[in-house]
């Protein structure tokens, strides 16, 4: 099948829609399939094959991200031939959602939407003064209109699909889960990223790996941090990422007099590092209520990292207790009491991590990309019916 996607954010802006769309598009062409995605141009990127850079400004209040220019855009799009493709996939709301319908409409061809967030429970914390009900009403309103306006939505997981049909959403729903690159957690070094970070290997070290933002609630994991260290005083809270919510978490990290116990790492390279980074942690944490699905869960529990999280929303899917994880109850408290027996028994964290190897494998990518081109067919060709594409060269 030929492809075109187009979204709102790519790398080099890491997040979860980054990594499912390239997740997605390294699996199709695995299987024979093309794609071309439309995304915006950031500094310092390079041309690459197939991927169409679009201008565009900087979003205010979040320094990583670009806003594309409509105009330019709709350029870019009108500047390709639609009987290259099957179809459209577009990966965000708002600009690409927006031109991606357009395009689709005027050549007539089917549109599929994946719906990778939450905005109900995102928009109050970059737009603080304005009336969160308000906001929230907007997010739902205009969650409706942009899933009735394509052909088909995917939702990464029941939690996701079941909110959109309570907005009230009649465009088809399909649950399909973002698949993970199993091969690209296969080993990692988690010796020598501690010793490269001056981590002692006897150190009890906790991570989380993804976004600083507002709505990951990394803040509560402060409050965890806080607890642990009343019965492991040398516990250290690694974070890898960046995001809006950085400077907040610092001054919070000094207010509650954490300097020793919390250490920022930034941004990490993806093919060693990231991987070695988790491996540095005897237990990897997770404390969002707003995920998707929550990816980074999977990803550490591919590479043998036991997981202590708050099962909500998307990760309700994800998370099975025993399977490479412990659930925590919603309190600083109980996520605590959750925690310690896993960082004071690295023999009792290892076997935890060991079960979440196989489970981990089971969200594999061709697995879920399978999925995903059954829909397409079934987009593409009604009549046909989604199993009549070939997905046996998918495993």
């Amino acid at each position: 099948m030929r492809i075109l996607m187009v979204s709102d954010v790519y790398f080099p802006r890491v997040n979860g829609v980054s990594t499912s769309i390239q997740t997605l598009r390294q699996a199709l062409a695995a299987a024979g399939h093309t794609s071309v995605l439309v995304v915006p141009d950031y500094p310092g990127t390079v041309p690459e094959v197939d991927i169409v850079r679009v201008p565009g400004w900087q979003v205010p209040r979040d320094p990583e991200d670009r806003l594309m220019h409509f105009s330019a855009l709709a350029a870019a799009l009108d500047g390709l031939d639609p009987a290259d493709f099957d179809l459209i996939h577009i990966h965000t709301p708002f600009l690409a959602h927006r031109a991606g319908v357009r395009w689709a409409r005027r050549h007539g061809l089917p549109s599929v939407e994946t719906y990778h967030t939450l905005f109900e429970e995102y928009f109050h914390h970059y737009l603080p003064f304005l009336p969160k009900p308000w906001l929230a009403a907007a997010a739902r309103m205009i969650s409706r209109k942009e899933c009735d306006g394509v052909t088909a939505v995917i939702a990464p997981s029941s939690a996701m699909k079941s909110a959109l049909e309570a907005y009230g959403v009649t465009s088809p729903v399909h649950i399909i889960p973002t698949g993970i690159r199993m091969a690209d957690f296969a080993d990692c070094d988690g010796p020598g990223f501690r010793a490269r970070h001056a981590i002692a290997p006897e150190r009890p070290v906790m991570a989380y790996v993804g976004r600083v933002a507002f709505e990951k609630n990394i803040d509560f994991l402060l409050a965890v941090t806080e607890a642990v260290r009343r019965d492991r005083p040398d516990v250290l809270f690694v974070i890898a990422g960046e995001g809006p919510a950085r400077a907040k978490l610092e001054r919070a990290v000094a207010k509650r007099g954490l300097a020793e116990n919390v250490r920022f790492v930034g941004y990490l390279e993806r093919r060693t590092e990231l991987p070695a980074c988790y491996c540095a942690a005897d237990v990897f944490v997770f404390a969002s209520r707003t995920e998707t699905q929550g990816l980074v869960l999977l990803e550490a529990m591919a590479l043998g990292v036991p997981v202590v999280a708050l099962a909500e929303m998307g990760t309700r899917d994800v998370l099975k207790e025993g399977a490479g994880c412990r659930i925590a109850p919603d309190d600083v408290a109980g996520f605590a009491r959750t925690l310690l027996p896993l960082l004071a028994d690295r023999a009792a964290a290892r076997a935890l991590g060991a079960a979440g190897r196989p489970y981990a494998a089971g969200w594999s990518e061709t697995r879920m990309q399978s999925e995903i081109l059954r829909l397409y067919q079934s987009l593409v060709s009604p009549n046909a019916g989604a199993q009549d594409y070939p997905v046996a060269s998918v495993s």
